[in-house]
């Protein structure tokens, strides 16, 4: 239930509990305190009229002047007969028997509920005296217990208030101190995709607010540059997308628009089905390309051998009649997804190959104990360095007028299928010529 509670009004609450507790102890011990100090000083002044009270023990008067009107005087012989008092007790002595025997040794200092006509409760002192008597000093301690309680009720009354304006502080605090966040969520709840550079107005207090909101800001700028390269994205995959369709539409056109004989319409339909084949590895490379997003895997990557592998990929393309040298030791493993090795390699030679010159090279060594990097270096006019930064964004081409083949995805498929894999995937023109590729990955056993 108190979790539903706005977050101002949970802080206003703790803060009015622990005040009250506060307020409580302080309280309590400020009571007891006074007390306490009430109570020694009327044993320090009860003790000083004992003491000045001990000449009277010779009197023959059997009334004695009280020394205050809240202060009585008892003479005893040493048996408990009252000889002389003051006229609020004209009782019977007021010590008991095991009292009476303690004062002849000594002084004794006790309470009692009530003694003559004093208001109780009372504080007496007793003490031996010259002639085996024995003086009784009593005081009232109502003006004690009146000064404790009239200082209770005091705090009573000035604690609750107190409690009040703190709980009303506390609670206008709390507003001042959330009100940087409200406006940042009016902020946040306007931005629309109509004003994608908005961002939210950050305190100039260095504090744990203005770092959410800063925090934030960067989650905006993140996400604007998502929905950029997602419009980026889709406008590339329309255009790449326009090329093959607008051509199967006219060939299927051309098919239609008069009697074909068998040779022509072979003809027009072996044109249709390149398209066709062209749109679907288009469509492939780019679902490989949004979709392999890099994740950690749920188990252990497999150990790959390398050469073995190289060599299946390169012997596909040097069917083709390629130039393409390989240098890599027979006993060089790697942990990676076979599959998704086979991929980024087959990508990085289809991209020398198309894009580069002969002869291409692969190479494949280990700069330190816990990496291997495989290179792939063409020897063709390269890349301007412009562009390198922008080399593994999909449809993205050194060729802007896109007068050549491709879709510009290879290499982004490359650097998903890297990422997925805990690689990494550079590009750099190398200082002899061509375009060099480097992959790394970790090393086996590493």
């Amino acid at each position: 239930m108190i979790r539903r509670w706005p977050i101002r009004i949970r802080l206003t609450a703790a803060f009015t509990v622990m005040m009250a507790v506060v307020l409580a102890v302080i309280g309590y011990a400020t009571v007891t305190h006074t007390r306490t100090f009430l109570d020694r000083s009327v044993t320090e002044s009860l003790t000083y009229q004992l003491a000045e009270s001990r000449p009277l023990a010779a009197t023959i008067e059997p009334t004695l002047p009280g020394p205050s009107e809240d202060t009585a005087v008892q003479i005893l012989t040493d048996s408990g007969q009252v000889v002389a008092s003051t006229a609020e007790l004209p009782g019977p002595s007021v010590l008991s028997s095991s009292e009476l025997v303690a004062a002849q040794r000594g002084t004794v200092i006790v309470d009692h509920a009530a003694a003559g006509q004093l208001a109780g409760p009372v504080r007496l002192a007793a003490t031996g005296a010259p002639d085996n008597r024995v003086v009784v000093v009593m005081v009232s301690l109502a003006d004690r217990d009146a000064a404790v309680a009239e200082l209770a009720r005091e705090l009573a009354v000035a604690f609750p208030l107190v409690l009040i304006a703190a709980a009303v502080g506390a609670y206008l605090l709390a507003m001042a101190a959330l009100r940087p966040v409200e406006r940042m969520r009016a902020q946040a709840a306007g931005i629309t995709d109509t004003d994608p550079a908005a961002r939210l107005s950050i305190p100039p207090a260095d504090d744990d607010i203005s770092r959410l909101g800063t925090t934030f800001n960067d989650l905006l700028e993140r996400l604007h540059e998502a929905v950029e390269r997602e419009r980026r994205f889709v406008a590339d995959a329309g255009h790449e997308l326009r090329t093959p369709l607008g051509l199967l539409t006219t060939e299927l056109e051309l098919a239609l628009r008069r009697p074909r004989d068998n040779a022509e319409l072979t003809e027009a339909l072996r044109s249709a089905l390149d398209e066709v084949e062209r749109l679907s590895r288009l469509a492939r490379n780019m679902l490989a390309a949004t979709t392999g997003k890099p994740r950690a895997p749920r188990a252990p990557l497999p150990a790959v051998e390398l050469r073995p592998l190289l060599d299946t990929v390169i012997a596909r393309h040097n069917a083709a009649t390629h130039d393409i040298a390989l240098e890599c030791p027979a006993d060089v493993q790697v942990c990676a997804d076979p599959d998704d090795l086979d991929r980024i390699m087959t990508n990085l030679l289809d991209n020398a190959i198309e894009y580069g010159s002969p002869p291409v090279v692969v190479h494949v060594d280990r700069p330190d104990a816990v990496t291997v990097a495989i290179g792939v270096r063409d020897h063709g006019p390269g890349i301007a360095s412009e562009f390198l930064r922008h080399a593994f964004e999909p449809f993205t081409r050194a060729d802007t007028a896109r007068t050549r083949g491709g879709s510009g995805l290879g290499l982004a498929i490359v650097s998903t299928l890297a990422l997925r894999n805990n690689a990494t995937v550079t590009a750099a023109t190398h200082p002899d010529g061509g375009l060099a590729i480097t992959v790394l990955l970790q090393a086996s056993g590493s």
